[in-house]
């Protein structure tokens, strides 16, 4: 049992280090930047802009904080609920819960005490300008990426149990 709790520590402490890494990085656009100033980091393709989101990715959902809110306290709690049942063995499982709770709970963060969400991270690629994100966005997406990968080898290995007996 300590092997697990050892194990669902790691997770959260991912979690902890995206929320840090995430409100830092928040914290010094909004201390040094105004709101559409951009820097060039590689121009034509990567640039650090100030920009608020008041709804969910791709800036839809405007203005439904109370929505927001809720989803997102059932979102955290589930991934809590997650991380305590089934990490039991370092792996992808708890990196990938680890990883999308830290991001959860740093956007959570913004909505809030601003009513609103940072976003700096702008790219351009193939000419498309996608979304502007932060690292909590980054966190979720690699999270839910891990997460659909330990379900792919967790079905793999399931098939490959079931051929054996």
């Amino acid at each position: 049992m300590a092997g697990g709790t050892c194990v669902r520590a790691v997770s959260y402490i991912i979690a902890i280090a995206v929320i840090i890494l995430d409100q830092l990085t928040k914290w010094l656009v909004v201390q040094n930047l105004e709101i559409g100033e951009q820097i060039p980091v590689i121009e034509g393709f990567f640039y650090i802009t100030s920009h608020r989101n008041e709804g969910a990715a791709w800036g839809i959902l405007q203005g439904q904080m109370w929505f927001f809110y809720i989803v997102t306290v059932i979102v955290m709690a589930a991934l809590i609920y997650y991380i305590q049942k089934f990490v039991t063995k370092a792996g992808l499982l708890g990196t990938a819960l680890g990883l999308m709770l830290g991001g959860a709970i740093g956007n959570f963060i913004d909505r809030v005490l601003h009513q609103k969400v940072v976003d700096f991270v702008q790219t351009i690629i193939f000419s498309y300008n996608f979304p502007i994100f932060n690292i909590a966005d980054s966190a979720l997406c690699i999270g839910v990426a891990l997460l659909f990968i330990q379900m792919l080898l967790d079905g793999k290995n399931e098939k490959k149990e079931g051929q054996t007996l």
